[in-house]
């Protein structure tokens, strides 16, 4: 039975993973909310947003090439931190994965949808979900090709409202004298860049997702960075020009009451049918819930190859070596969830939940500084990670009283887990225990708490890769 992941993942297919992911079905309803937080200036938030995101995106990058496993975020904190650690931030990733497969689906099946054609929600839903999980378990360099497809149908639509807006530039039906127009008649100028910013950096979570892919790049190393900072700029530029053109073509008081804020732009250029924004909608909404149930799969496959969840997790599909127990397990959550209705509420917490993962995140790599391998990776300014530290701290400071209470409910879940591992762990069958997965720190570290085990570890990417050459 294999007992790895195939190493099928090229650059180009990794950039398209992390572009389609950062350009979610968000982007759509964003600029509204930006701007009536921030001004006219919708630009400027997402600017600073974009940065905000680089930050924390390069501890990840020297993490990812690093350790190039499945477990992403949980992995880093379980080697930084120990299990408890790991379990308590892979269940805040995993959470926030399902949750948000699930409110996809539900959104795939709503008023989008409707506008085209009339289907039952439920049968909607599921029919949706089962395919997606399909066409996950097929394979992983096939998901990744319906994904490029469809990120360049989603960054199509933007690139088209980017047309339409200087469309109306040009012949004089747009006011570029917004462009500089910051604060609101509730906040000043400072602060209402700093709300704007705070929305603005949701539109940016995403990238994440990417490192459970990194044991099936062929290159960590050189395609990782590459990919991720690649796609990062890329969706950056398409947002701030979006921003550009929507505030310069719609007025910012309209624009800020507007459910479908792009959809003023479309409709003050004329000549664009408005029912082809639903169908590029549900391109990006379907888009958006495939990636997101490849990460909650690879996640939850890394997990319990870590030993912080049921091993019956760790199954591959023999052949195609997907792991398709994890698939059908976090897809079958997230197929209760949308049937259920809850997912609206668990919706609003998904940001708290990553930014408990990113925090966490930056820690790790300044941690495991002290902790060289002997493969070459990728290495971030020390500051990098000091900031995206502090990022991550003051947008806690801006999440909603509501907000917490709620998501205080999953992390205490996860709490619950990583306290439960802890105690396997101290009872000598656990993760890091000799008679459960071994010392995985020390494997995953090069030996140094195993000896040759841990270097016969950590040539195992190496070998994945010669074999996939």
């Amino acid at each position: 039975m294999p007992t790895s992941l195939r190493r099928a993942v090229s650059t180009r297919l990794l950039y398209f993973f992390i572009l389609g992911d950062v350009l979610g079905a968000g982007v759509y309803v964003l600029i509204g909310s930006v701007a009536a937080a921030s001004g006219g200036a919708v630009w400027l938030p997402l600017a600073i947003a974009l940065g905000l995101a680089t930050l924390t995106a390069g501890s990840y990058a020297e993490l990812a090439t690093k350790y190039p496993r499945a477990g992403g975020s949980a992995h880093y904190a379980t080697l930084a931190f120990g299990p408890a650690a790991g379990s308590l931030v892979g269940f805040c990733m995993l959470a926030a994965g399902v949750v948000s497969v699930g409110a996809l689906a539900r959104a795939f099946a709503g008023e989008y949808l409707q506008a085209l054609v009339s289907a039952p929600t439920a049968a909607v839903i599921v029919v949706f979900l089962v395919a997606l999980a399909l066409l996950n378990i097929r394979g992983i360099k096939e998901s990744l090709r319906a994904n490029v497809a469809a990120s360049l149908i989603e960054l199509g639509g933007l690139l088209l409202i980017i047309g339409l807006g200087a469309w109306l530039l040009v012949r004089g039906d747009a006011d570029p004298g917004r462009l500089t127009e910051v604060g609101t008649a509730e906040r000043g100028a400072v602060p209402a860049v700093l709300a704007g910013t705070v929305l603005a950096f949701y539109s940016f979570v995403g990238f994440e997702t990417s490192v459970n892919l990194a044991e099936e790049v062929r290159d960590p190393r050189r395609s990782y960075p590459t990919a991720l900072f690649g796609a990062l700029l890329t969706a950056g530029a398409v947002y701030v020009l979006v921003g550009v053109v929507a505030s310069a073509a719609v007025p910012t008081d309209e624009l800020a009451r507007s459910s479908g804020p792009l959809l003023e732009v479309v409709r003050r250029a004329g000549g664009v049918p408005e029912r082809l924004f639903s169908v590029i909608a549900l391109v990006a909404v379907a888009n958006g819930a495939l990636l997101t149930g490849i990460m909650a799969s690879r996640l939850a496959y890394g997990m319990a190859r870590d030993g912080l969840l049921p091993a019956v997790l760790t199954r591959l599909l023999p052949g195609r070596r997907t792991p398709w127990v994890a698939v059908v397990a976090t897809s079958g959550v997230s197929l209760v969830l949308a049937l259920t209705g809850e997912v609206a509420a668990l919706a609003e917490t998904l940001v708290l939940l990553l930014l408990v993962v990113f925090a966490a995140v930056n820690c790790s790599v300044l941690l495991q500084r002290r902790h060289p391998v002997d493969t070459d990776h990728f290495r971030v300014p020390t500051v990098v990670p000091w900031l995206g530290l502090a990022s991550c701290l003051y947008l806690f400071t801006r999440i909603d009283a509501a907000v917490w209470a709620r998501g205080l409910i999953l992390v205490g879940l996860g709490v619950l887990l990583a306290v439960v591992n802890a105690a396997r762990a101290a009872r000598g069958s656990g993760p890091n225990s000799p008679d459960g997965q071994g010392d995985r720190r020390g494997r995953d570290n090069g030996g140094r708490g195993a000896g040759g085990a841990g270097r016969a570890r950590g040539s195992e990417g190496a070998a994945g890769q010669r074999e996939a050459r």
